[in-house]
């Protein structure tokens, strides 16, 4: 027994049988922490720091670890790098990747953590993390972690369109408010978005019959002045988008996003969204697409317990949040078709109530049928197209 009880807590040995160098790095603005397992070194990880940015000396550093791991084993073996996506976006990967070396990036809330209420983290233990994730996931065990499927250049920079205007949308929210707070301070409605809104501003008075005081009248000519401005550049993001709708629809093959805006109900924003937000990338089953938007159900079953905590939320926040929104305006521009029949039967059967449960088991349907439309061409039923 007490063999036995001093083998359990000796080391337990790594096995790196790929035959490459597993190597992590934790990205940050002033250093890149880089943890690494070659084969020859038993269970030890070597760790090495590299000034940010500099991906020369990161090169280096892998150079120097390939030359270690030749003297020991006498073969030159390749380097596999896993990061965590953040910040640094994907252009280290890529770089990476121009060099001939194979990179993954990685969820970093797929990773299984410590449970406990107060656990150590520092970028050495999750470097160390990172490096048994990727000789799991080489090794082939299953939902050990999710690694993240990089869009090319084009697919990056083409999303940027619908995320700009919905940037300078909420700005555009944020002065209206600003504005119409200010004068309902003074007893004014006042309506900023109207054509007429520096003669209507000139015109007015308080509610006790004063005109509007001089300091006032100056900020809300300020805030009069960036909201024009953001105006004109939504007409000039919405104007890109156009262009790009336009483009696709003159592709000599059906495009995606030609489809979508093919349906009644769908217009120029939903489509973009959909097209660069979710359809632009390849799904295996009906069950990744509900999971990529963070529509697929969480079930929590242990024993006896066996319930529904909701969606999961853990996906894309803007496809999830645009197919909500396109349910609700499905309902009313397609009325006749089998998910909005589906939606009412449902609702009715709980006399009027669950609702909002409901919009979200409707707003799954919906994506996985759009996806099977834009690749497969099945036709949602009793859907309408749009009129010419």
């Amino acid at each position: 027994m007490r063999a036995a009880d001093q083998h359990s807590h000796d080391p337990v040995a790594i096995h790196a049988d790929l035959g490459a160098i597993a190597v992590s790095l934790e990205l940050s603005r002033s250093t890149w922490l880089v943890t690494s397992l070659a084969p020859g070194s038993g269970e030890k990880m070597s760790k090495h720091s590299v000034a940010g940015g500099d991906i020369a000396g990161l090169l280096q550093r892998f150079s120097q670890l390939q030359d270690k791991a030749e003297r020991r084993t006498g073969r030159r073996v390749p380097i596999i790098v896993i990061q965590e996506a953040g910040l640094d976006g994907f252009w280290i990967h890529r770089v990476l990747q121009s060099e001939g070396i194979e990179s993954h990036v990685v969820d970093a809330a797929s990773i299984a953590t410590s449970r406990r209420r107060r656990r150590a983290k520092t970028d050495r233990i999750d470097g160390e993390a990172l490096v048994r994730a990727l000789l799991a996931y080489k090794r082939g065990e299953p939902r050990v972690c999710a690694m993240v499927q990089v869009p090319t250049p084009d697919e990056e920079d083409r999303r940027r369109v619908s995320r700009e205007r919905k940037t300078l949308t909420a700005e555009r929210v944020e002065h209206v408010n600003r504005i119409k707070g200010l004068l309902f301070a003074q007893g004014v409605e006042y309506e900023p978005l109207h054509r007429n809104r520096r003669q209507r501003l000139q015109e007015l008075h308080t509610g006790d019959g004063r005109p509007l005081p001089e300091h006032l009248m100056r900020q809300i000519s300020r805030e009069l002045d960036r909201l024009e401005l953001l105006l004109e550049q939504i007409k000039a993001v919405e104007a890109e988008r156009d262009a790009l709708l336009a483009t696709a629809r003159e592709a000599s093959t059906p495009t995606p996003v030609a489809m979508l805006l093919g349906l009644k109900g769908i217009g120029a924003e939903f489509a973009m969204v959909l097209w660069s937000e979710g359809l632009f990338r390849a799904f295996d089953n009906r069950r990744q697409v509900a999971a990529y938007a963070g529509l697929a159900p969480t079930p929590w079953q242990s024993g006896t317990v066996d319930r529904e905590q909701g969606v999961s939320k853990s996906g894309n926040p803007r496809l999830r949040t645009t197919m909500l929104q396109l349910a609700w305006l499905w309902l009313r521009h397609q009325p006749e078709s089998a998910f909005s029949r589906w939606f009412h039967e449902r609702v009715s059967r709980n006399g009027g109530r669950l609702r909002k449960t409901m919009i979200t088991a409707l707003a799954r349907k919906l994506l996985v049928a759009l996806w099977k439309y834009v690749t497969a061409g099945v036709v949602i039923e009793g859907a309408v197209l749009q009129t010419a």
